[in-house]
């Protein structure tokens, strides 16, 4: 039981470390794509994840993001 809990908390950090460093980015732009954009007729389709990381990284990136 003790081993489990463990586990279990493991499992909760390396998700939660996920989520901050953006691993899981492109699997939740697949899940979003797949709800909201697989039922209309044009839509575009899922971008690579190649693709899609290009993009994330120029949108973070690009243009000033500073206050000074």
């Amino acid at each position: 039981m003790f081993k489990n809990l463990i586990l279990k908390k493991l499992r909760h950090c390396w998700h939660l470390i996920q989520q901050l460093s953006g691993d899981s980015a492109y699997a939740q732009y697949l899940q979003h794509h797949a709800d909201f954009h697989a039922s209309t007729v044009d839509a575009p389709a899922a971008l690579s994840r190649k693709d899609f990381y290009k993009l994330w990284q120029d949108q973070k990136w690009t243009g000033v993001k500073r206050c000074c």
